[in-house]
Parts: structure tokens; sequence; C-alpha cells
């Protein structure tokens, strides 16, 4: 074990454990670290006649810092010397070395999206679970969600960004891209995920969110009439998605009651959701380009399943 210097050993005579310092020590649990280094070390810049790269698993914590704690490259530098807890998840002593700096944590994310690492990441993670039991059941619940992007055209290029488009729901217009989620009924473990942009209707990617084992698919009235694509792409499944109730002045009151049985399965999907918008705040995008902000969805729904279901890893 290596001694610690003035740096990190401390003076404190009275100290509390933190709310964050306590999600970090059990997130540090949870996360798969030797599996997630072993798929980008193929990939990552191996030392040579400049200076030496930074330590893969280092840079893979901070991260997924970022992403837990809503931060951007420069923020996540100086969070890193403001917050003992965060320095010390990463494995940073001050008094033998700096924090990373953002251009080096800007490259290592590049570096990701080049390989298309976050999709990769989603799958070891979803690999990890059934290796611990954790496996996905013969339900699945689909639902999809907006995440907003800037609107306005006050920037260097005048315009939006062209990848994102808007949508209306309800009566309020939304701009943006729009996530899409394949949730197991019984885990709320996120299985399938999709990017695209905010005026893609959430029933035209329903086949790539079914695993085709489901014996039944919940979802809102967004996929109603979507039996035959279900029975195509899952031949044994039962179509529990809810139904139009209301017709003119006319209530049906037994498709109401049908739809609220099914609504108690189907609110379930809104927690799996929930993590990645309320916990890790991403309810807006970070960059520009539907590209990188898929990368982003892939590595924080991996990162939601592990949240979800860290309680019963501590088990296994």
């Amino acid at each position: 074990m290596r001694q610690l210097t003035l740096a990190t050993a401390g003076f404190e005579r009275f100290a509390k454990s933190t709310r964050r310092a306590a999600f970090l020590e059990e997130m540090d649990r949870t996360v798969p670290w030797r599996a997630l280094c072993a798929l980008i070390e193929p990939v990552y810049p191996k030392p040579g006649n400049g200076r030496p790269p930074v330590g893969l698993e280092r840079m893979l914590r901070i991260y997924f810092l970022q992403l837990w704690f809503n931060l951007s490259d420069p923020a996540v530098e100086e969070a890193l010397y403001e917050s003992v807890s965060m320095r010390g998840f990463a494995g940073i002593d001050l008094g033998r070395e700096p924090v990373p700096d953002e251009t080096t944590v800007c490259k290592f994310r590049h570096l990701l999206e080049e390989h298309d690492l976050g999709r990769k990441i989603f799958e070891q993670v979803h690999e990890h679970l059934e290796a611990r039991g954790i496996k996905v059941n013969a339900g699945t619940i689909v639902d999809a969600t907006i995440i907003s992007a800037p609107s306005s055209t006050k920037n260097a290029t005048k315009s939006r960004d062209p990848d994102m488009h808007q949508t209306k729901k309800g009566n309020q217009w939304y701009f943006g891209m729009k996530a899409h989620f394949g949730v197991d009924s019984k885990t709320k473990v996120i299985h399938a995920v999709v990017a695209t942009a905010a005026n893609v209707h959430d029933a035209t990617v329903l086949p790539d969110l079914l695993h085709g084992e489901e014996t039944r698919v919940w979802g809102d009235r967004a996929y109603q009439g979507q039996g035959e694509v279900i029975r195509k792409q899952a031949p044994r499944a039962k179509d529990f998605t809810n139904r139009r109730y209301r017709y003119r002045d006319a209530v049906d009151e037994a498709e109401k009651a049908r739809n609220r049985t099914k609504s108690k399965v189907r609110a379930k999907v809104e927690h799996s959701i929930g993590v990645i918008k309320r916990v890790f705040g991403f309810a807006k995008v970070r960059y520009r380009g539907l590209d990188k902000n898929a990368h982003r969805l892939f590595v924080t729904s991996a990162l939601a399943n592990l949240f979800i279901v860290r309680h019963r890893l501590r088990c296994t």
C-alpha cells in the first residue's frame, strides 16, 4: 500500500461521511473495473517516447464521475481539486501528482466515442449482471423520453444542432433528442437503448427495444396498434400496451380500468428513466451532434443499471 502524503493524510479532528462519499464507495464496489478496463485497453495509448499516458482506470473513473454528477470537462477538473471524496475515488494524491487537466479528460472521451465503446460498455455491464444472476426475464416495458437541446441560434454558427429536432407533446413544443428504452419488467434493468431525434415516433423503434424472448410487452398509448410488430419480433409475446379509452365525449370505463392495471407494471420504466434524468442529471444534452449524446446515453444507461441493482449485487 502506498504511503499517504500530507496532502491526503489530513489533520481534521471532526469528520462526517457525506452522501457523496457513501455513493462513491458503493459504486466503487459495484462497477466491474477490470472487465471495463480490459475492453478499452486495446485502443488506449501505450507509453512511448513522449509523456506517459494517465492510468486507464483512473481516466475511466474520472469519466464516470462526469456522468454521475453531470460535469463538463473543466468542471470535473475543478471538482477533483475541491472534493476529497472524488480524489479518493479517482486515486489522486495531490502530494504526488496534479489532477488530469480538462484536455486530457476531453481526449479520453473522444477516444471512447471514436471506437464506439459506449455501446460496448453497456453490453459488458449487461454481461456482468447476467453472470451475477441478474438476468433479463420474459417481460419488457418500452418507453421513450425527450432530452432537451438548446433551441437558440445565438451561437457561433447562428444555427441549431442539425441532428436535433422539435416535437409536440401535449400542448408543449420540445427541441432535442429522444431516448428509447427497453426495460425488464422484473429487475428494472435497461436491456435496450436507442437514440433518435425528438421527432421520431416512439413506435418506430419498437422492434429494436425487444430481445425476442418476451411473453409480455407493456407500453403507453404511443405503442397501441403495434401488435403485429410485437408478434414479429417476439412471437410468444402478448400485447399489454395501453389502449385509447376516450372517444369524443364517451369514456370506456372497462378499458380505462385495464389501462390502470397495466400501468402498475408500466410505471417501473419511470424508475429507470428517473435515475438517468434526475439522479445523474442527463435531462439536457451536453454535446453537439446525436452520436456524441448517444454515446453518453449508452454509458449512462450502463451506470444506471449498476445503480439500480447495487444492493442485489452486494448480496451475491
